[in-house]
């Protein structure tokens, strides 16, 4: 085996391993496409919308009467959500990826989160505003 195959076969490696990881990370986390979370903000009090975005991404468009922590901020900032430890934490983002990161994250400090399928992109094709 030459230098390029063990660099190939090693990356490889290590995408399959991130992508188990990930799998593992994930298993049991919720995730609500934008009309089941619409649907769940309306019928429960209990339920509230963390945008993950950027500043930038939110300055041109959220979802009314969500909370914004970036992602890149969510670590050291998570202390805010305490008064939320009640309630279902639904995440969303553009797309639906930073979310599920960030949903991981807040299950990990005890919160009970969740994910948003599509994010923003799939909330505004669906109709809900």
């Amino acid at each position: 085996m030459n230098t390029f195959q063990v660099i190939l076969l090693v990356l490889a490696g290590l995408i399959v391993l991130n992508y188990i990881k990930k799998k593992i990370q994930t298993r049991g986390l919720v995730n609500y496409t934008p009309q089941e979370a619409g649907e769940k903000i309306k019928s429960s009090r209990n339920v509230i919308l963390l945008d993950v975005r950027t500043k930038a991404e939110r300055d041109r468009q959220s979802i009314k009467g969500s909370f914004h922590i970036p992602l890149h901020e969510l670590s050291s900032r998570a202390d805010e959500l305490t008064k939320f430890k009640d309630k279902e934490i639904i995440c969303y983002c553009q797309t639906g990826n930073r979310s599920v990161t960030a949903a991981v994250k807040l299950r990990k400090k005890g919160f009970n989160a969740a994910n948003m399928k599509g994010g923003i992109v799939k909330w505004n094709g669906s109709g809900l505003r």
